[in-house]
């Protein structure tokens, strides 16, 4: 009888080795199909549609903008241990073998199938993969039988006459087994960089050239930098806070993008990228965070977005008095519900082509993202658009399905940048205690710092383009001793009302609450 770690080990090879041919296979096909056809990426797409609610806020919490690496992870260990199962069930009868097979490659059609940007042939790499898998396990099957019982041992026979082609047998399927794990890597490597070479928009996103913006140019945020508050005013590009529900960046070519406003409108309208840059511009100073920030968190940055104004849009199609709701769709079918009145209230909220002087970002949303001064990005910062339909509320976007509130302002906040707690120093010198503290299109009218719940010391404020982006302030404060000292902060907002100091969670409409460090002098 063949001792159970064999069985084991020749287990896993019959499982892991076609999962990892068939997912080979798949990248290959996603390099004509599209790098969104992937099978694990369309996996782990439908994987994100289903988990609740608790389950994502949970996921942004633990791991903020690595979920998405989690995730992935998370889905490479579950097909790990599935083909594991596999394969030790192929070994007692291949039908039960190609049975789970058959019953993963279904959850992948299934994924592929039913998602709101579906493409049929999106199915294509699941199918493909999931029978190339089948035929793989049957092809190390039939090598693994062939082995004498002596050949799948731990060692042969010393005195077995079947040694010899024992040891053959052996040879054969170990060098299959070789071959197939090569190929399998070299597929899946190959085949994701064959998608990144076919599908990049790099080259077309080089070739944008901004046009010059109408009206006040912003050259940069450093007017309005205090240099003591631990990071910059303008946050750049690469450090820009990134929540999105998308696993791989999507790869817009702006030649063949087009925008269709329409719905409750008088006239629909359909423009493409060059009449959006054709229109005139504007370049803004403007703040985003993200509904999930914690009490003193880093979803929240600054940047200068160049684009045109939305509301200039709306007013041409005309939109419906009873259509409260825009509803924005991304290119891979994500949903975002805007208050139409917000839109239309005379905030810069604008169609953004541009960040921090460049063509926006890939992972920022290229060719063109909505951005909306003071409304949290759920409900406003639709990333890679390519709809707007005027609707109303009872039409549900995605994250207001599971939870959250339509409307998404921007509550007050503000948060210590510097110092992050623990030791500071030296005692008796002067400590710089910065941070920033945002209301998005109300203002900052006063921060102050409260030292061990003593009294409340007014900070000082930085300068500011608009309302519609954070400000920095610092409070200086002496190191009296090595004991600790905790320290928190509050904001006022531009009509004298103090930030909530009641911590709650970011769940269902932002969070409120106060930041607070404990520090030691040293």
């Amino acid at each position: 009888m063949v001792p159970r770690a064999n069985r084991l080990v020749g287990g896993a090879m019959l499982g892991v080795l076609p999962a990892g041919f068939a997912i080979a296979v798949g990248e290959l096909c996603a390099a004509f199909v599209g790098p969104g056809a992937s099978p694990i990426i369309v996996v782990g797409n439908k994987v994100i549609l289903l988990t609740p609610e608790p389950v994502r806020r949970w996921a942004i919490r633990a791991f903020g903008v690595q979920d998405k690496h989690v995730l992935l992870a998370g889905i490479y260990a579950v097909l790990t241990v599935a083909a594991l199962v596999i394969g030790v069930l192929a070994l007692r009868l291949l039908w039960f073998g190609v049975l789970g097979i058959v019953a993963l490659d279904g959850f992948g059609v299934f994924a592929a199938l039913d998602v709101p940007a579906r493409d049929v042939l999106d199915v294509l790499p699941v199918l493909v993969g999931g029978v190339v898998a089948v035929g793989v396990l049957s092809w190390l099957a039939r090598l693994w039988n062939a082995m004498p019982e002596s050949a799948t041992s731990a060692a042969p026979d010393p005195v077995d006459r079947t040694a010899p082609s024992s040891r053959t047998s052996r040879r054969t399927f170990v060098q299959a087994s070789t071959a197939t794990a090569g190929l399998a890597t070299a597929g899946i490597l190959g085949g994701r960089a064959w998608q990144r070479s076919r599908y990049s928009v790099s080259a077309a996103r080089a070739a944008v050239v901004l046009p010059a913006a109408t009206g006040p140019v912003i050259a940069s945020g450093r007017g309005y930098d205090f240099g003591k508050s631990g990071l910059p005013f303008v946050t750049p590009n690469a450090d820009f806070y990134q929540i999105d529900t998308q696993l791989i960046t999507p790869q817009i070519n702006p030649h063949t993008w087009k925008l269709r406003i329409h719905g409750m409108v008088k006239r629909e309208m359909t423009i493409s990228y060059a009449e959006l840059l054709a229109r005139p511009q504007v370049e803004r100073l403007i703040s985003l965070a993200c509904v999930s920030n914690e009490i003193g968190g880093r979803l929240v940055g600054t940047a200068k977005f160049q684009g045109v104004l939305l509301a200039e849009l709306l007013r041409e199609v005309g939109v419906a008095d009873e259509a409260d709701q825009l509803l924005s769709t991304s290119r891979q079918g994500m949903t975002i519900g805007s208050p139409t009145k917000v839109l239309l209230d005379g905030r810069d909220a604008m169609l953004a082509v541009g960040m921090n002087g460049v063509p926006l970002p890939p992972e920022h949303g290229f060719p063109v993202r909505m951005v909306v001064p003071g409304l949290y990005g759920y409900v406003s910062a639709c990333k890679w658009i390519v709809d707007i339909k005027a609707t109303t509320f009872a039409e549900k976007a995605f994250w207001v399905q599971g939870g959250w509130t339509q409307l998404g302002p921007v509550k007050l906040a503000s948060r210590i940048d510097t110092p992050q707690g623990g030791p500071v120093g030296p005692i008796g010198g002067v400590l710089a205690i910065a941070g920033v503290a945002w209301d998005q299109h109300v203002g900052i009218s006063a921060v102050q710092v409260q030292i061990d719940e003593g009294v409340w010391n007014r900070a000082q404020l930085a300068a500011v383009p608009s309302t519609d982006t954070w400000r920095q302030w610092v409070y200086l404060w002496t190191v009296p001793d090595a004991d600790p000292h905790t320290i928190r902060v509050r904001a006022f907002d531009a009509r004298g009302r103090p930030q909530v100091a009641k911590a709650t969670i970011p769940y269902p409409s932002g969070v409120t609450g106060l930041h607070t460090i404990t520090v030691y002098g040293r």
